[in-house]
């Protein structure tokens, strides 16, 4: 994934992809390429790197012709590398395709079109597709790609050329945004409105199972079985900025409701078909090197940090070994104690965290097994690290980390599930309820979500005061540590977190009439403890909110002054619901408060320094 452009028309067409995919920047990228019909034929053109890497590339070899695709690749599957960049092609270099997405049964299908003779020559899903079209085509490139599709498990959009009709171009959409743009005399596709915004404000957006057949002069729409279908235009009148964001007022507001879809990749090909497993194929350990593991260490900075703490609880709950936690950046200097027994997890949304990643070194020179759990396939502590989970999570642009956060829980949760099916400490009846619970996950976001309008009106409320405190228990009080640092790296007020049982040991010297004070309270085997520390609070004058699991809600009333219910689900799988909440209070605190959302002062997105 991550960028898509498409153009069929009268221009030429290799300056349309080019500025459609400099439009699609912003979504973050590692490699660019576009296929052109010349007259020779289907060409490609691509590199690894930035945009200005393929114009130099096309500058004394240009591409001449009015039908293109174009593609700016977030890496998933293969490290970023020419030859693993888009768009790719069949062994005839007749076919070309373009893909946002995953296809969660390449390998099947890899092997099965390896069988028939095809040649495979990058590490990726989307390669697959291209074969697989090809070996289906009988003369109708439509219904090539509808046969093709079938056969496909997974998430896609897809822009999809044959030389053999240079005068159409297709786009197929499943779990993957894509829109068609309509314009006179030509026509065009994106993976999102900024990439053609410059040509066209008519569009078509496409519903998941849904395709386009394009020429220069229209559009045909249908599904994927074939049914021809009708759709209203949609007139764009947002500008350009705007449309980066998808209409959203910033990046961080994007991608906390871009959560929902995280969740569901970050599973996808992780879970059995029959929802009773996971499988962890990217981990190379065998189940004898699993049960000879004695302790873990989880080792992150600011948020993934976070997310190890409750990745702790996970680990030590599900699959019974015990997990110390560290800040990655006092890792080192506290001469821990790692042997080749011992699992070092570490923990990055870019993979380039400097402090992690000098954590990850020291973990390997002391000879343990390192497994890292990062959101960019290439990066340094990817490529040094003996085993990968990928979080597909996407780009995220705002400083403040969310749907990465968040993508880290659910991978926490699969390992967890992971490590406790290779040792027996669950069994599978236990493993499938909770997988059920798990894709339950991202409706129950999306419910949250639709009352967001209840904590802008509660941050508004908050911002107005300089100091915040924030309680919890167990996994509730990692999770208020995540609140708090959200709140302060944004609004910039002044918020801490505590164990709540804590507060007694000298922390009420801070409560005061009015002052806030968030409380978490999910797991139900530590709510009256908890209840009695809100009381604490609430007796010294504070303003309390809860965030409760739904269940709780009625009995919590009677000791706070708001209360906010998060849909039903185990208890352990809680933190992927209550943060959101505080995600959403940490944002609205800082637009009410007049500050830059996504670029807070003093902070970068990747800490490439110690």
């Amino acid at each position: 994934m991550c960028g898509i452009v498409g153009y069929i028309g009268k221009r030429e067409s290799q300056g349309i992809l080019i500025e459609g995919l400099k439009k699609l920047e912003y979504r973050g990228y590692d490699s660019a390429g576009i296929a052109v019909f010349t007259e020779n034929g289907l060409e490609v053109r691509k590199t690894i790197g930035r945009l200005v890497n393929l114009e130099g590339k096309l500058e004394g070899e240009p591409l001449i012709g009015s039908v293109g695709i174009g593609h700016t690749r977030w890496a998933t599957h293969g490290k970023p590398s020419d030859v693993n960049s888009h768009p790719h092609t069949d062994n005839s270099l007749k076919f070309s395709v373009v893909h946002n997405g995953i296809i969660e049964n390449y390998l099947d299908l890899k092997e099965e079109l390896a069988a028939k003779g095809c040649e495979f020559v990058s590490e990726t899903d989307t390669e697959v597709i291209s074969h697989l079209i090809a070996e289906e085509y009988d003369g109708n490139i439509v219904e090539a790609v509808q046969r093709a599709v079938k056969r496909m498990r997974g998430a896609y959009a897809l822009g999809v050329l044959t030389e053999y009709e240079p005068d159409r171009l297709v786009a197929v959409r499943n779990a993957s945004p894509l829109v068609i743009g309509i314009g006179d005399g030509e026509n065009f596709i994106g993976s999102d409105i900024p990439a053609i915004l410059e040509h066209t404000r008519n569009v078509y957006i496409l519903d998941d199972g849904e395709m386009a057949i394009l020429t220069k002069n229209g559009v045909e729409l249908m599904t994927i079985t074939g049914e021809i279908i009708s759709k209203e235009i949609f007139h764009v009148d947002w500008d350009l900025v705007t449309a980066e964001k998808a209409g959203f007022d910033h990046f961080m507001l994007k991608e906390i409701y871009e959560q929902p879809k995280a969740y569901r990749n970050t599973m996808m090909g992780r879970v059995s078909e029959d929802g009773r497993s996971v499988h962890l194929k990217e981990i190379g350990m065998t189940p004898e090197q699993i049960r000879g593991i004695s302790k873990v260490h989880i080792v992150a900075c600011g948020t993934a940090y976070h997310a190890g703490l409750v990745g702790k609880s996970v680990i030590e709950s599900l699959a019974r070994i015990p997990v110390e936690t560290d800040v990655a950046s006092e890792y080192r200097y506290r001469s821990p104690i790692i042997t080749p027994d011992t699992l070092v997890i570490v923990v990055s949304q870019s993979g380039e965290t400097a402090d992690t990643l000098a954590a990850l070194r020291e973990a390997k020179r002391c000879g343990a097994r390192v497994l890292a759990i990062t959101n960019v396939v290439g990066s340094s502590v990817s490529r040094e690290a003996d085993d990968v989970m990928i979080t597909q999570a996407g780009p995220e642009i705002a400083v403040a980390s969310t749907k990465a956060y968040t993508s880290q829980l659910i991978a926490f949760y699969l390992l967890g599930l992971y490590l406790a099916d290779t040792l027996g400490t669950k069994d599978r009846e236990w493993i499938a309820n909770v997988l059920t619970a798990m894709h339950e996950l991202p409706e129950q976001v999306e419910s949250i979500l639709e009352q967001s309008m209840v904590f802008k009106q509660i941050a508004e409320s908050m911002a107005k005061h300089d100091n915040l405190f924030f309680i919890g228990r167990g996994v509730d009080f990692a999770v208020a540590q995540e609140g708090s640092l959200k709140l302060k790296e944004i609004s910039y007020i002044h918020s801490e977190a505590y164990a709540a049982g804590e507060l007694k040991h000298g922390t009420l010297a801070l409560i005061e009439e009015g002052i806030p004070v968030i409380s978490v309270i999910t797991q139900e085997e530590l709510y009256e403890k908890t209840l009695s520390n809100i009381k604490e609070v609430k007796a010294r004058g504070a303003h309390v909110l809860a965030i409760v699991n739904a269940g709780l809600e009625d009995e919590v009333a009677k000791s706070v002054d708001e209360i906010f219910a998060i849909p039903k689900t185990l208890p352990v799988l809680a933190p992927a619901l209550s943060v959101v909440p505080l995600q959403l209070i940490a944002y609205y605190a800082s637009l009410a408060r007049g500050n830059d959302v996504d670029k807070p002062r003093n902070l970068a997105k990747s800490v490439t320094v110690e």
